[in-house]
């Protein structure tokens, strides 16, 4: 099996061979640029993965990858726009570089470049991977939309915000492993259980993302621990703490949430100390591994080589053991 690194590798370099029109440049521009800046091409390395764990050839999944990685800087592109976001891994985003219309029609056009390179598949996997692919889009805009009504209610519940991660987050991850699966030869039964294992995982992956904005360390963690508590992102530790808050401690988390004169330092410290009196990283991390042990249950029932598993329970291990 070839390293996921190495995998990384191909699919940078891949998308560095990505080349669009010149004219009209405020139309193609941008494209170039996200796609420039980086990122882990986690998804589209997943892709191939699964390809090459079915013995299948992973130069015809290059293709299908790339859509993975355009379909997802897309997405970026466009929640950028809605969160006002003024950069993107440390660059500047596509509409303060260029403007929102701008950003909004070059994401666009990004989508239907997705759907030509995961054309390229062969015909006989043709219309049952854009199905896959469709639903995994449509899953990501659900989550999206349900993500931004949270910000305007006042009750959220655990379960509703599982959902929310699964659709935004995990779905990806998921249809990225069945289309790759497929394109290798895998039986529907196993492509459906990778999906499985990877819509699990992803979800165990985001849970762990929550933990760290609060208990990372910053100099790891490559982002501002404590961003979540600032902005009062409803997430997985949030919700959990505002259920199990009762009496002076419920008043005064309330209290911490509704001030808008509190300074960034004072927030995050006296939430995080309430947190730590709820016992809620435990919890959270109980969660999590929930998750993770279904993933593993889904992993188990794939009807692969032992070794090939292995890789697979590795990988996830690695996903979740991280400080970033």
């Amino acid at each position: 099996m070839t390293e996921l690194s190495d995998l990384q590798v191909i699919i940078s370099n891949a998308v560095d061979q990505l080349s669009y029109p010149e004219y009209p440049g405020d139309l193609y521009e941008p494209i170039s640029y996200i796609l420039s800046i980086g990122g882990k091409r986690m998804r589209p390395a997943l892709l191939l993965m699964a390809c090459e764990l079915f013995g299948g050839d992973i130069n015809k999944a290059i293709s299908p990858a790339l859509a993975i990685e355009v379909f997802h800087n897309f997405t970026l592109m466009h929640d950028d726009i809605m969160d006002n976001a003024p950069l993107r891994r440390g660059k500047t985003t596509v509409h303060e570089r260029w403007n929102k219309n701008v950003a909004i029609l070059s994401g666009d056009v990004m989508l239907i470049e997705g759907y030509k390179l995961m054309m390229k598949v062969e015909n006989h996997l043709l219309r049952q991977i854009l199905d896959i692919f469709n639903d995994t889009a449509v899953g990501v805009c659900e989550g999206q939309q349900i993500d931004m009504e949270f910000e305007t209610r006042s009750v959220v519940d655990i379960e509703e915000y599982i959902n929310m991660i699964r659709l935004k987050t995990a779905v990806v991850l998921g249809g990225a492993l069945k289309i790759g699966a497929l394109i290798g030869g895998a039986s529907q039964t196993d492509a459906d259980l990778l999906n499985d294992f990877g819509v699990q995982l992803g979800i165990a992956f985001q849970l762990q993302d929550d933990i760290l904005d609060v208990y990372g360390d910053p100099e790891k963690f490559g982002k501002q621990v404590g961003g979540d508590i600032i902005s009062n992102k409803k997430t997985y530790l949030l919700i959990k703490a505002l259920e199990l808050a009762e009496g002076e401690q419920a008043i005064e988390l309330n209290a911490y949430l509704s001030a808008t004169n509190l300074d960034n330092t004072t927030k995050v410290a006296g939430i995080t100390n309430i947190y730590n009196s709820l016992d809620i990283r435990h919890q959270s991390e109980t969660a999590m591994q929930e998750y993770a042990d279904k993933a593993f249950e889904a992993l188990e029932k794939i009807n692969l080589p032992e070794a090939h598993k292995q890789y697979l329970q590795n990988f996830a291990d690695g996903l979740l053991v991280r400080e970033n």
